[in-house]
């Protein structure tokens, strides 16, 4: 496995990986109509280029595919954090949030912190994230629970 910063060209796996796995890997946490209206975001396409272009954004690569990707937005925010649903439970989300971390810890921040889904919250959990409030957020009139959650570095 490689890293390597994302550019404008990776954007069109980038949002594939994006949609598939909260697709397979978040089935069982949320419902067909939260899941609709989740991967509705992809359809913001100034807003992918504004993380393309304004974030650290890192991919994870295996035999030249996207295996995973995490961002990281002002220093200290995981904005996007998503492995692909064929590379799950083989360390790679480990990976890139230890080098999320490093980064973040490089701009000097003390904390680092993330709207977590409730398929991610146990790895958080794991990682030493703590959760600091239940969000509740409304996407095309459909409500999508989510955690604030915080580690210090």
């Amino acid at each position: 496995m490689n890293f390597r910063k994302a550019t404008i060209s990776d954007l069109k796996e980038i949002q594939e990986l994006y949609i598939e796995t909260i697709q397979s890997v978040c089935k069982n946490d949320y419902n067909a109509s939260q899941i609709q209206a989740w991967v509705s975001g992809v359809k913001n396409t100034e807003r992918w280029l504004e993380v393309i272009n304004m974030q650290f954004v890192l991919l994870a690569i295996i035999q030249n595919k996207i295996a995973g990707f995490g961002t990281l937005k002002n220093e200290n925010y995981i904005d996007f954090f998503y492995i692909h649903k064929d590379f799950q439970r083989q360390g790679i989300a480990a990976k890139i949030l230890t080098e999320l971390e490093i980064e973040a810890k490089n701009q000097f921040s003390k904390t680092i912190t993330s709207d977590v889904s409730i398929t991610a919250k146990p790895f958080f959990e794991k990682k030493g994230f703590k959760v600091k409030t239940e969000q509740k957020n409304i996407r095309l009139g459909i409500e999508l629970i989510n955690y604030k959650m915080e580690k210090t570095l």
